[in-house]
């Protein structure tokens, strides 16, 4: 009889704990979802140099405001979740690049498509919606467009938000051998070797190496940045940009400058588990910066995805903390 009611002691205890974290896990999805009705996301579209840009929006213009630069293969759509963890506290502004997501994509013989000129864009961008000052989020290809902008206007800078983003000859290793030979020889031969990153195969994988849970990734990620990557030259554009990327490491020297110089204020959240930017790349920068908060999460490439609220946790305290609010 003791037996039977020890068991059946522990199986209430059981259904308790399991409703409670069962509510409280509805609780936390019902909380963002009433955030994102209260501070909603626009979808907005801006002429920059004859090229229409898509950006999201959120967030009052009065409070600082904090640019979403994006990575490859995807475009703001990477930052859908983090634009609601924020944009209570501060203006968001996450823009496409030309020839991602839902911004235009010039034909290549109108437009070419280089790290200079996404940089030109944004900038352009940054001026048309008048944003004079802001913190910066540069994730893997938004490094370099970012950094090229930080460097030319290093008193509009408030922080940089750092998430698997290179700056640094430590951050290039063996994943980069291939694009390496494209940069020494771009022929046909050597471009078919890379098509296979912006295939379904090689999205997937982007998303979920290094993850803990990989079933927590929505293939939701990977296929909408197919619809945009198999639109008619895409292809070309996508590896006219690996093939520009030789460009940024030559400029690595001048941004690690600018930060020894200028001491902004800087986040790292870098997924360590990341092959493509790897932490040999996320150390250096404690060498340049004084003011510097790092965190090294449990995972990949795309660390939104797993590690999303936690990272904007950091994000909301760091700013707070260097009294930009």
């Amino acid at each position: 009889m003791k037996i039977i009611k020890i068991t059946l002691g522990i199986a209430v205890f059981a259904m308790i704990t399991l409703t409670t974290y069962s509510f409280t896990k509805n609780l936390e999805i019902e909380n963002k979802d009433k955030k994102s009705l209260v501070t909603p996301t626009r979808y907005k579209t801006v002429n920059v140099h004859g090229v229409d840009i898509f950006y999201r929006e959120a967030g009052s213009k009065s409070k600082p405001t904090i640019v979403l630069l994006h990575g490859y293969p995807t475009s703001s759509h990477m930052f859908r979740n983090l634009i609601v963890d924020l944009a209570d506290d501060y203006h968001i502004l996450a823009p496409d690049y030309p020839g991602y997501g839902r911004s235009e994509q010039p034909l290549l013989s109108e437009f070419d498509y280089t790290f200079d000129n996404m940089a030109t864009i944004i900038e352009g961008f940054l001026t048309t919606l008048k944003v004079k000052k802001f913190s910066i989020y540069l994730m893997d290809y938004g490094a370099p467009v970012g950094f090229r902008i930080a460097a030319k206007y290093p008193n509009r800078i408030e922080s940089l938000i750092i998430q698997n983003g290179n700056a640094y000859n430590e951050g290039i290793r063996e994943f980069w051998d291939p694009l390496k030979t494209y940069w020494n020889d771009p022929s046909v031969k050597n471009g078919k070797a890379l098509e296979g990153f912006h295939k379904i195969e090689g999205l997937k994988w982007q998303y979920t190496h290094g993850v803990k849970e990989v079933n927590k990734i929505s293939p939701d990620n990977w296929e909408i940045d197919l619809q945009h990557l198999t639109r008619k030259e895409n292809n070309e554009i996508q590896l006219a940009m690996f093939y520009d990327y030789r460009t940024n490491i030559p400029l690595y020297p001048k941004w690690q400058k600018y930060l020894r110089d200028y001491q902004p204020p800087t986040l790292i959240v870098w997924g360590k588990n990341d092959r493509i930017f790897p932490a040999e790349g996320a150390y250096p920068y404690k060498r340049d910066l004084k003011n510097i908060e790092f965190h090294l999460l449990d995972t990949g490439h795309f660390a939104l995805e797993e590690k999303g609220d936690e990272i904007a946790g950091y994000i909301l305290n760091f700013l707070k903390k260097n009294n930009i609010k």
